[in-house]
This record gives structure tokens, sequence and C-alpha cells, in this order.
């Protein structure tokens, strides 16, 4: 049996997809602006929870418009710093590796956010 199917429902899922293309810059630079807190405060509570809450945001929502590498690489990166969350004694000795990572992503981005694959 054939189901009806609202002509609009593509146009109105294309300006979804093309509005949250257009505050990806956004997201990353809320990125941005955390791991640089937690550069110049050292990775400490406040900004490490920032941090994290900026990769959960794009980890939560990337793939449901279309960026699903971008959002993988987030959720990976957010793990990292849960870890860092839950061991703080061990978050100034794992900091520069995750940096570095947060980096790549953060270039990988800039580049091509919409890429269906992570390169660092």
């Amino acid at each position: 049996m054939a189901t009806l199917i609202d002509p609009d429902f593509r146009a109105r899922l294309r300006a979804l997809n093309e509005k949250y293309a257009a505050g990806v810059p956004a997201l990353m630079q809320a990125i941005t602006q955390a791991s640089g807190r937690c550069d110049s405060e050292g990775p400490r509570l406040e900004p490490l929870t920032e941090l994290h809450r900026a990769l959960h945001a794009v980890a939560g929502s990337a793939a449901t418009f279309g960026f699903a590498a971008l959002g993988q690489e987030c959720r990976r990166l957010e793990q990292l710093v849960r870890a860092m969350l839950n061991a703080p004694a061990q978050a100034v000795a794992d900091w520069p590796g995750v940096r570095a990572q947060v980096v790549a992503l953060l270039d990988w981005a800039g580049r091509d956010a919409a890429a269906t694959h992570f390169t660092a």
C-alpha cells in the first residue's frame, strides 16, 4: 500500500541540514574556546566540563544532519575528556595528547566538516 509523502519534506530536511552546516563554524569555535581554556587554566574541572559539553553537542547532533564522521570523532574525543574528568589527577598528564587530537579535529573540520571520513 502506498503512503502519502509530504512533498515539502525533502525541502524542509535540506533546509535543516543547511542551517546546521552554517552553524558548524560556531560549534567548532566553542570547542576551540573550551580547549583554549584548558590550555590557559590547565585541564581542571570547569574548562574540561566546558570542552566536554562542546564536544557532546556536536557528537549528539552531527550525524542527524549529514556530518557522521564529525559526530563520531567528537564522540570519541568527548569520551577521552570524560575519562579526564573522572581521573583529575591524571588529566594534566593526559591533556597534551588529547589537545593534539582536538587540534587535529579542528583542522580537519576547517577543511571539510562534511567529509565522510576523519583524517588527521
